[in-house]
């Protein structure tokens, strides 16, 4: 089993977020489900990579050369792809995991969660997304995305395929089904 976790390349405020990084590849790490995720080294990313690699687990990064060329790769990954682009990179991860994660992180997390349950609901894939809610995070993006369905502009079914939990065990029972 592989898991796609989306998160950032910087740490948040305060330490509420690095910490819920490293708990959640630990238990990657436990429940021996791979992470696959960017290939960096900073912020959470290096975080939840180090702490799956730590707990004795295998973790799977995609990079794109031009931040490779920035030495943002982490060194000591089970596995290293180099890939030409953005795209490229979140296609490579998509095609490698199970289901999709995304930890509290910025632009570039939410752009990729949503590719990807966009992927879901165009019939592209049917893994599941989620988004662990750690400290209330995404609360204030839960809410606008009822709103969205309550607009007419997501279907309530697609809306409930986006998992939303703050229990990071409870969320990974869910996305593994």
């Amino acid at each position: 089993m592989r898991l796609c976790v989306f998160c950032g390349s910087s740490l948040g405020v305060g330490d509420v977020y690095r910490a819920a990084a490293a708990a959640f590849g630990a238990l990657l790490a436990e429940r021996r489900i791979e992470l696959v995720y960017g290939g960096a080294h900073a912020g959470s990313m290096g975080v939840i990579a180090d702490a799956v690699l730590a707990g004795g687990g295998r973790v799977t990064g995609v990079i794109p050369e031009a931040l490779r060329e920035r030495e943002l790769a982490h060194s000591g990954l089970t596995e290293l792809h180099v890939v030409g682009s953005m795209h490229e990179r979140k296609a490579l991860m998509a095609s490698l995991s199970d289901g999709f994660v995304a930890l509290p992180g910025g632009i570039g997390t939410l752009e990729e969660l949503f590719e990807v349950w966009t992927w879901s609901q165009l019939g592209l894939h049917a893994k599941r997304c989620a988004l662990l809610d750690v400290n209330g995070f995404y609360q204030g993006l839960s809410t606008f995305l009822d709103h969205v369905v309550a607009e007419g502009f997501v279907r309530p079914q697609q809306r409930q395929a986006l998992i939303v939990d703050d229990d990071a065990e409870r969320l990974l029972q869910r996305v593994l089904g």
